[in-house]
């Protein structure tokens, strides 16, 4: 077996029972081992008795949607609540993209005028799908219990499985026979979502499954092996087939082609894309995970129009359906950064980072598949040197660091997503000190205290939630003032606990070089500074980790930090203006250590005219290392550093 396709084998194998602990009892029917359990098993148990629904599909369906998570009461990003994702649609926020919001220009190519297209009406989220109030009223419980308490949440949700059970016209209690119940669950609105959401509950049902949820309960799934779900029944839901069109997605999944127009506007203007030849033109080096701080029908509407802007995924969140809009050989206008977006795809999930909402566990499988077919096909390192959020995009020049989005935001799982991709977060335990660390909280117990989720109560706290970011100190101290970014903050200020203020924050699976460690403070090098977190034994933030650093070059007192890899002047053929290679407004001294990406040749991809036989790759001399220098990621010159294996520090 050849390495790539061993690799293959084995991100799928792993990926195949992330997340889930498979039981060594199998069950049937209701009879589940676990009954005896904790206050959330019971719930399942019985209200899975109380209206006939079998428990395996009961627990199965709520896995899917909210791995038996309560969240507090919080709606997920499809507005579903508990943990049986009961939707009301009068808490989604329709409005418009990221992409309209903010400064930043989300194509960010100097070659063209900056892009800051306004939000055209669209139309929001079908009515129809409003389950809080039929759990409601098939339990007689207030929508706003059936929305905040997990146990009449639980009961609305067999409730109301119970009757789409009954409309189809099945019986029975063999698990089996829940497919076309479980289907119509997933509120798709074609069959091939409907399919694909039902496969997967089934194949939870398959393995089994058992976790503590966010709120400290131990629930359980019995594995019912060989389990084989009576698939015909989707043709009595009567819903139409997805095109697939020219979509490029792993088989299985539910995908659907939704194109972006790339249309002649006059006068020079084009939209909303660049037409390439990806990789043959460039390589494919990263994958960019964005939330659309809209709904899935907002978003479509957005991608759309030739005057937007456009990505080349869409992932619904309340079954996991994806539409593809651009082709990937193609260039999306998506990062802010057009070093980035030459080189990057870019992934929209549908959710609100600054809501103090929850992502569902459709969409985590659904996007994790997408990404692992994506990086197998372009042979793209699952880490997040290469799996980037926008949060972690740069700002490609000094006076573009401010408005840089920074979604998915704090509440993204990226240890468990990276559980989904086959490419577990695996910090390096029989070192303690390595110099290096891998950012690690337990992602259920880790809730820093975030404010600015209400734009209605500026300061407020946020909701109690999982959060994937750790909050940096000045000193080694929950009292000591956040580190300063003179890029975020130019007025000298320190950062904030804002939930869009990454100034000071870092995220679960970054790795940061060591700089000092003192009992159980460890401070690392960021943005130029020391920044400490609290690391003790038995709640450790961060582990050991293995990787290559950069430090300045002997003989200088620091080096500058760029925002985007680009070539030297001389690289540029006749009729091309040079693109300018400004360094950002942060410096690397001397003595202080990074952790160090990818080693990357300098490009630029010209492409000002709408027909693509006329664009450019210009290729440099000089050459740059991806460098997690802060929240954001950054580059140097390969000149300018010393680029090692991490040592531990004494």
């Amino acid at each position: 077996m050849d390495p790539f396709t061993r690799r293959t084998a084995l991100r799928v194998a792993a990926a195949g029972t992330a997340g889930l602990a498979t039981a060594t009892t199998a069950a049937t029917g209701s009879a589940q081992a676990s009954v005896a359990g904790g206050q959330r098993q019971r719930a399942f148990a019985e209200a899975a008795a109380e209206f006939g629904v079998p428990e395996p599909v009961l627990l199965g369906v709520s896995y899917l949607k909210s791995r038996w998570d309560h969240h507090g009461g919080a709606p997920s990003t499809a507005a579903g609540f508990g943990p049986m994702h009961l939707t009301d649609l009068r808490t989604a926020a329709a409005g418009g993209s990221h992409h309209d919001k903010g400064s930043e220009d989300p194509r960010a190519d100097d070659a063209r005028p900056a892009l800051h297209p306004a939000s055209p009406a669209v139309t929001g989220p079908d009515p129809a799908l409003q389950t809080v109030d039929l759990a409601a009223e098939l339990t007689g419980v207030a929508p706003a219990t059936v929305r905040t308490d997990p146990v009449q949440n639980i009961r609305g949700g067999a409730a109301v499985l119970a009757r789409y059970q009954r409309e189809l016209g099945n019986t029975g209690s063999d698990p089996a026979d829940w497919y076309g119940a479980v289907a119509r669950y997933s509120g798709a609105a074609d069959s091939t979502a409907a399919a694909f959401f039902a496969d997967e509950v089934y194949g939870v049902i398959g393995a089994g499954a058992e976790r503590v949820t966010d709120d400290g309960q131990t629930v359980r799934l019995d594995a019912l092996p060989g389990i084989t779900p009576a698939r015909i029944q989707l043709r009595g839901l009567g819903l139409p087939a997805a095109d697939r069109g020219a979509v490029e997605a792993p088989p299985g999944v539910s995908c659907e082609w939704i194109p972006a127009p790339y249309q002649d506007l006059g006068n020079g203007d084009y939209g909303n894309h660049d037409k390439a030849e990806r990789p043959w033109s460039q390589r494919i080096t990263h994958i960019v995970i964005h939330d659309t701080e809209c709904t899935y029908d907002v978003a479509l509407g957005l991608v759309q129009d030739p005057k937007y802007l456009a990505w080349h995924y869409t992932i619904r969140s309340s079954d996991g359906h994806i539409a593809q809009h651009v082709l990937t050989k193609d260039v999306g206008w998506h990062a802010g950064n057009w070093y980035l977006n030459a080189k990057s795809i870019g992934i929209e999930h549908e959710g609100f980072g600054a809501q103090g909402t929850w992502y569902t566990e459709a969409m985590y499988r659904t996007s994790a598949k997408l990404v692992r077919y994506l990086a197998d096909r372009y042979e793209i390192p699952l880490d997040r040197q290469h799996i980037l959020g926008h949060d972690t995009v740069p700002g490609p020049t000094p006076g573009t660091v401010k408005g840089m989005h920074w979604d998915p935001g704090p509440y993204w799982d990226w240890a468990h997503y990276f559980e989904l991709l086959g490419a577990p977060l695996c910090p390096w335990p029989p070192r303690q000190n390595t110099g290096l660390v891998q950012i690690r909280p337990d992602f259920s117990r880790n809730r820093p205290g975030y404010t600015g989720c209400d734009n209605t109560a500026p300061g407020a706290v946020c909701p109690s939630l999982g959060s994937s970011a750790v909050i940096l100190h000045s000193e080694p101290s929950e009292d000591a003032p956040l580190l300063l970014d003179p890029g975020l903050h130019p007025d000298g200020s320190p950062s904030t606990m804002d939930v869009a203020d990454v100034g000071s924050r870092v995220s679960t699976g970054q790795h940061y070089a060591v700089a000092e460690i003192r009992g159980d403070w460890t401070a690392i090098w960021f943005l130029g500074q020391k920044g400490w977190f609290h690391n003790p034994p038995g709640a450790r933030a961060a582990h050991p980790a293995l990787g290559m650093v950069v430090t300045p070059r002997p003989g200088l007192d620091s080096i500058p930090v760029y925002g985007r890899a680009y070539p030297e002047a001389e690289a540029y053929p006749p009729g091309i203006t040079p693109q300018s290679v400004v360094p950002l407004q942060y410096t690397m001294p001397a003595g202080q250590r990074y952790a160090a990406g990818p080693v990357l040749d300098s490009e630029y991809f010209w492409a000002t005219t709408f027909d693509p036989a006329s664009h450019v790759v210009v290729r440099g001399k000089t050459r740059y290392v991806q460098v997690q220098f802060g929240h954001r990621v950054a580059y140097v010159k390969r000149d300018d550093v010393v680029l090692s294996p991490a040592r531990p520090v004494g």
